[in-house]
Parts: structure tokens; C-alpha cells; sequence
């Protein structure tokens, strides 16, 4: 999983970030960031052309995706982030997603609970 070019990442932060805000971190709010989510860690993929609209990771991007990433689906219905349900083989490729992220991204924070939410 370890990059072709060394990366230099910042240390992890765990800032709370709202699903509101993170939606608009979709590379089409202008003045925003572009970020990922994945198990309700959030990884700033800005400047990662695979990530911009039009570019096949863009459905990614605003939201968790990780039941996408899980199930390998380029589908916006897929890009939730329940995954919990799932097959130990879909979550063994989230894992492994998580860990290939981990050493390209910095990450920028954590999806914050909402009030009554369970997750």
C-alpha cells in the first residue's frame, strides 16, 4: 500500500466536522476542499484529479463513501456510510482502502455525531 513517491502527511487531527460542512467539500463548492470520508474519518484528497468533477472518483468525494469503497461501486446510491452489514470480504477491501487513504491523505478530521444519531 505504500505510495510510489514518499508522501510527507501532517499529523492526524479529529476535529469534528458536520456532515453539512462535508457535503460542501465535494470540489465544486468553490473556496472548499475536497474530502473523502471513509468509516467517519475524513482525508483531504484536494488536488487529486481523480477526485474532480467529471473524474471517476468524484462520487466519492462531500461524503462518507465507505459502503461504496467496500463493495468496489462507483454508484452514488453506494456511497453511505453504513458498512457494519457487510461481508467479511467487503470489509477486508474497506480495511485495505482505509490503509491505502491513510498513507496518501492527510487527515483533516471526523465526521461529527449528530444530536440522536447512533452511529
Amino acid at each position: 500500500f505504500e505510495p510510489k513517491q514518499p508522501v510527507q502527511l501532517n499529523p492526524p487531527k479529529d476535529d469534528p466536522i458536520t456532515l453539512e460542512h462535508l457535503a460542501k467539500c465535494d470540489g465544486e463548492h468553490e473556496g472548499f476542499p475536497t474530502y473523502v470520508a471513509i468509516k467517519g474519518t475524513i482525508f483531504d484528497v484536494t488536488g487529486n484529479k481523480s477526485y474532480e468533477k467529471g473524474a471517476s472518483y468524484h462520487v466519492f468525494t462531500g461524503k462518507d463513501a465507505s459502503r461504496a469503497l467496500a463493495q468496489s461501486s462507483l454508484k452514488a446510491e453506494d456511497c453511505r456510510p453504513d458498512w457494519e452489514d457487510l461481508n467479511d470480504d467487503h470489509k477486508k477491501v474497506l480495511s485495505d482502502w482505509f490503509t491505502f487513504f491513510s498513507k496518501r491523505y492527510n487527515i483533516v478530521g471526523k465526521v461529527a455525531q449528530e444530536e440522536g444519531s447512533n452511529l
